[in-house]
């Protein structure tokens, strides 16, 4: 069976034979949102897809963050917008959008990953601040930004957005019972949104991605770090995740015109984590 290869539309849509497009992970021009993008795996992402040629919107809650990463993509070359916002608010996050939009033409992508998170705290002792902050920032605040960009997405006949989420919702981890259930969130809705947007051309997929053990200060969280510790003690490749060489890469694809027939799918990008027994 023979590949067609032809120059690929502004819309990354493909001909109605299916044939493969030259250029399918290619995101050079492409819009992409990152909330929660001026730290850990969000800058990382922002580096990885801005050296692959996207223009890149990143958010975080504190104005220190936000100026220190817009900085550092600027120093890159990166053609960027860093704006400090709270994921739990909707109307910020809408805005943020209709900026992009103001200043892009469009919005190609969407990465969902920002979310406030609490100390491991066992489920007993577990309270309704704690509760509230996990989902306000959590599956609420991943619903708010898929609203924001979905229009446009719509409009264009072309979007994709990955949501971010944890394995520990399939593991049980001891301490983890809030996180773990607004997690738990995020991926019905994001099969939910891939269910509903699917024929908008907008594909929604989740990843749940390990790097965080080589940024964590044992003294801040020692029961966190010990059970990272044990992880990956046995662990398939024994080490944690490098945001923009390990977790970054993975995400390009669900953001690439190729991904085009993977949505509502969960995609573990953790060096095989959860294979452990």
């Amino acid at each position: 069976m023979g590949v067609t290869i032809r120059d690929v539309t502004d819309s990354g849509d493909f001909d109605s034979a299916g044939a493969f497009e030259a250029g399918d992970g290619d995101l050079a021009g492409r819009v992409v949102v990152i909330t929660g993008g001026t730290k850990g795996i969000g800058i990382g992402l922002a580096r990885y897809l801005g050296g692959c040629g996207a223009r890149v919107a990143v958010t975080g809650r504190k104005e220190a963050g936000v100026t220190a990463a817009s900085a550092e993509l600027a120093g890159l070359g990166i053609d960027h917008l860093a704006r400090s916002v709270n994921a739990a608010d909707a109307d910020a996050t809408a805005e943020l959008v209709a900026d992009v939009v103001e200043r892009w033409g469009r919005v190609d992508g969407l990465v969902a990953n920002a979310q406030s998170f609490r100390p491991t705290t066992p489920l007993i002792d577990v309270n309704e601040s704690d509760m509230d902050l996990l989902y306000n920032t959590g599956p609420k605040g991943t619903l708010w930004a898929m609203q924001a960009v979905y229009p446009h997405m719509r409009e264009a006949g072309f979007g994709r957005i990955v949501t971010m989420a944890t394995s520990m919702g399939f593991t049980g981890a001891a301490g983890y019972g809030p996180y773990a259930a607004s997690n738990e969130a995020i991926r019905s809705l994001t099969r939910t949104a891939a269910n509903e947007w699917g024929r908008d051309g907008i594909t929604v997929n989740c990843v749940l991605p390990a790097s965080v053990a080589h940024r964590l200060d044992p003294a801040s969280d020692p029961q966190r770090a010990a059970a990272f510790a044990a992880m990956y003690d046995n662990h398939p490749i024994g080490r944690d995740g490098d945001p923009e060489t390990d977790i970054a890469p993975a995400v390009a694809f669900l953001l690439s015109p190729g991904s085009r027939y993977v949505t509502g799918q969960t995609i573990s990008v953790d060096g095989g984590g959860l294979l452990r027994p």
